[in-house]
């Protein structure tokens, strides 16, 4: 291991970094063995082609950590249209981040360009309130170390001698479980808001303890989540919920005061628990959702949104049902009033919209265990999906567990509804006997 002094600024202001420091490959444990071999081509090719490349962020991070990475980025000094000529299996996207996406079969490495900081004249880049609209100043390895977000993210995997470029003083971050935001916290939140989220996720996920600096000015700025694009705010919002770690995540974006940026009627709902109705079932859906991911299966965001949004539609129900609407009509409109105002916050595609809807709907009709009823309901495509949310109900508390366990016996086909008991046989119809035509004799 070597050090090499350096002074780098980040957004115009004297940086913590003091020292680059680097880790030769017999001191650290990244093995290419463990690295994907879509990324190793990435690499190699760019390498080959007279490129810098490195591997960089969470990819560096959780090798480090005796992770498996759930996917590799690639960083280089490359621009996107030299990375295309190299590969024909890409393509160029993204507007604030022009990067390119490798694709080999089903996998995809991201390529970006080493990028420049902000500088102290950003001029359009910035919007009035700080943050980026674009940020495509190429730069050096350096400065696109001091532009990234978390120390413990400004990481380099050097795929010429296979040492790990450390900038920012990550593997001390690394080693201590400390999350600590590049430059100043406030400047870096206003610039790009999700980093309050991205924080959020990354405390919960690896269970590091954020850095009090980095910690103090996210209650004051959650509101600055207003601003991000709903659609940007859906694709965070998967993260946060669909990594395994949702519990965990709910819980800090609530001690930081941006779960209620994201979810703000739900948050309310929280605020005024009944009888902790409401509390218990968000915790109680997370906990089944982190337990599905732990055995590999499948989770979808309609029913994860379903749980995280059933409180304030439970609460709109009976408001309408006093209003003197009938109990599915009533449903059905509270479920469209919740919805409609959600959206404007965090974006949910009707792919996911419209299930969450029947899952919903579908709660009030698990009241009828008449009659033919039931085997109508069981029928229903989403079924299964809306049982198991009933099930989520009377497990909190907040629908009787009696009524829960008679569709499961009703399932398992030991008991009838009620009302199936026989009805009368009908008569049997008499032949009609056909008249002989007139004028035929015996």
């Amino acid at each position: 291991m070597y050090h090499c002094a350096s002074d780098f600024q980040v957004n115009g202001k004297e940086s913590v970094i003091t020292a680059l420091v680097t880790i030769s490959r017999d001191q650290h444990c990244i093995s290419r063995a463990n690295i994907s071999q879509a990324a190793l081509k990435v690499l190699y090719r760019l390498k080959d082609s007279g490129f810098h490349a490195c591997l960089v962020g969470g990819g560096v991070r959780d090798l480090l950590l005796g992770r498996e990475p759930k996917d590799f980025d690639v960083a280089t000094d490359a621009t996107p249209e030299q990375v295309r000529e190299v590969f024909r299996n890409s393509r160029l996207i993204g507007r604030r981040f022009r990067i390119v996406h490798v694709r080999f079969g089903r996998e995809i490495i991201e390529v970006a360009t080493f990028r420049a900081g902000q500088t102290e004249d950003p001029g359009e880049r910035l919007t009035e309130n700080g943050m980026l609209l674009h940020d495509n100043v190429y730069g050096t390895i350096e400065e696109d170390a001091l532009r990234r977000d978390f120390t413990v993210n400004a990481l380099y995997y050097d795929i010429r001698d296979f040492s790990v470029i450390d900038y920012a003083d990550g593997m001390q971050d690394l080693e201590a479980g400390l999350l600590r935001l590049m430059g100043d916290p406030e400047t870096r939140y206003r610039e790009d808001p999700v980093r309050m989220l991205r924080a959020a996720r990354f405390a919960a996920k690896l269970g590091f303890t954020i850095e009090p600096s980095t910690r103090a000015p996210i209650s004051e700025l959650s509101g600055l989540l207003a601003e991000v694009p709903p659609a940007r705010l859906f694709e965070e919002v998967l993260k946060l919920f669909l990594s395994g770690h949702a519990v965990a995540s709910f819980e800090k974006l609530r001690q930081y005061g941006l779960f209620e940026a994201l979810f703000p009627e739900t948050e309310e709902a929280l605020a005024t628990q009944e009888e902790e109705f409401p509390h218990t079932l968000v915790l109680k859906g997370l906990e089944n959702t982190d337990a599905r991911v732990a055995e590999g299966k499948p989770v979808t965001p309609a029913f994860l949104f379903a749980v995280l949004l059933w409180e304030p539609v439970r609460l709109r129900w009976l408001a309408l049902q006093s209003e003197e609407h009938g109990t599915y009509a009533a449903l059905q409109a509270a479920t469209g009033d919740i919805l409609e105002r959600q959206v404007a916050r965090v974006a949910i595609p009707r792919r996911f919209s419209t299930p969450m809807r029947e899952i919903w709907t579908l709660q009030s009709r698990f009241q009828h265990t008449k009659g033919k009823r039931p085997k109508r309901l069981a029928a229903h495509p989403r079924f299964r999906a809306a049982y198991d949310f009933l099930l989520l109900r009377a497990e909190s508390g907040e629908a009787d567990p009696r009524l829960a366990q008679w569709w499961t016996d009703f399932q398992a086909g030991e008991e009838q509804p009620a009302s199936t008991e026989e009805t009368p046989a009908r008569r049997p119809r008499r032949r009609r006997r056909r008249r002989k035509p007139a004028g035929d004799s015996a």
